[in-house]
């Protein structure tokens, strides 16, 4: 019996979310231990490891060879989605990255994106961004998760096509996208430390920008309404979860 790859919390969270039987494609894989630890879990999965540079690709075929996976994990180098066949997968994990570069990487790889119906996206910071490209591109985000690991928070992002997008209220909508609409409803712990941490953060910078030789107003503004967002969401710790 060989032993399954070690993952960090917040890559098991995104494994869980990989449906049993999935084709899918981890981009920007390192190591390949998403692939390979969901591969032994589940023998009728298929995977596509993708990296952009030398040595993670390298990292990543020692690993499938490690795990005696070459049949079902196939490592590839090249940027983004581009690594993928038309159709060929119907799911797409990318982890570990900034919202603004998964966003770019979906983007740049649409036409790649026709037969899947599952994308796990795990940002780094800026959630916000890869739930508007899901709004506008027809993916319905069908979960949220929110974790802590080794000092920093995590946000893990579920999106399925073919869904009816009923998640949206128009009248709150910049602040869903902010704060992701199922996130807001349960308000977890780690959810409600997250935006403290951001409360003061942004804060700071309207001081710093307040006190600017010429003060940009219209940000100002901006980072203003979301601090009284924050502030909403936060007069609710004391009652707990919704």
């Amino acid at each position: 019996m060989i032993n399954k790859p070690k993952l960090s919390n917040r890559l098991l969270k995104v494994s869980t979310y990989i449906s049993e039987g999935a084709y899918f494609a981890d981009i920007g894989s390192d190591h390949a231990y998403l692939p390979c630890y969901v591969c032994l879990k589940d023998p009728t999965a298929k995977a596509i490891a993708g990296e952009v540079k030398e040595g993670p690709f390298n990292s990543a075929k020692t690993s499938v060879s490690n795990y005696e996976l070459h049949d079902r994990v196939e490592v590839r180098l090249g940027n983004g989605l581009k690594i993928l066949k038309d159709k060929e997968v119907d799911h797409v994990v990318i982890a570990g990255m900034g919202g603004s570069l998964i966003k770019t990487i979906l983007e740049e790889g649409k036409t790649k994106l026709s037969a899947v119906q599952r994308i796990i996206a795990q940002p780094n910071v800026d959630a916000r961004n890869i739930r508007r490209w899901f709004l506008e591109n027809d993916y319905t985000l069908t979960n949220e998760a929110i974790l802590e690991e080794n000092g920093h928070i995590y946000e893990v992002l579920v999106a399925d096509k073919e869904e009816p997008n009923t998640l949206y209220s128009e009248d709150a909508l910049d602040k869903e996208l902010l704060f992701g609409p199922l996130l807001l409803q349960n308000k977890s712990a780690v959810f409600l430390e997250k935006w403290k941490l951001e409360h003061e953060k942004r804060t700071k910078v309207i001081t710093h920008m307040k006190n600017a030789n010429l003060p940009e107003q219209e940000k100002i503004n901006s980072f203003e309404k979301e601090l009284n967002w924050i502030e909403e969401v936060l007069k609710d710790e004391h009652e707990g979860p919704e």
